[in-house]
């Protein structure tokens, strides 16, 4: 049975970092486009970033592309998003998605969630 567990969130201080991790089991994800979302409180999920199987075709929601970087590392099974120079506004439950096929925003194209991660973000 397919399994993703986020790690790496955390209560960090405006302008710092913070690099987001995303392990599989039950299924190896080197032919899965990985996604990145993100719910804030009170808000709707949003989407974050996007990365295909072999990590060559990246996407970003435009408003976050300078600060937050995709990746992944198919050999161990785990995929990534670095966040830097953080803002109160990035405070949210961080969520790790895949599907098979194409890289595409919309939350409801990926079949596989993993159960998130929170970041916080507060001085």
């Amino acid at each position: 049975q397919w399994h993703f567990v986020e790690s790496g969130g955390g209560l960090v201080q405006p302008g710092g970092s913070l690099k987001l991790s995303c392990t599989t089991s039950g299924f190896t994800v080197d032919s899965y486009a990985i996604a990145w979302f993100r719910q804030a409180p009170g808000k709707e999920r949003e989407f974050v970033a996007t990365i295909n199987w072999s990590g060559r075709k990246t996407y970003y929601k435009e408003s976050l592309r300078n600060r937050f970087t995709i990746s992944r590392d198919n050999a161990k099974n785990v995929l990534f998003l670095q966040i830097d120079s953080l803002a109160p506004d990035d405070t949210a439950v961080y969520y790790c998605a895949a599907r098979s096929g194409d890289i595409t925003t919309s939350g409801t194209e990926y079949p596989y969630w993993g159960q998130g991660t929170q970041v916080t973000v507060s001085s």
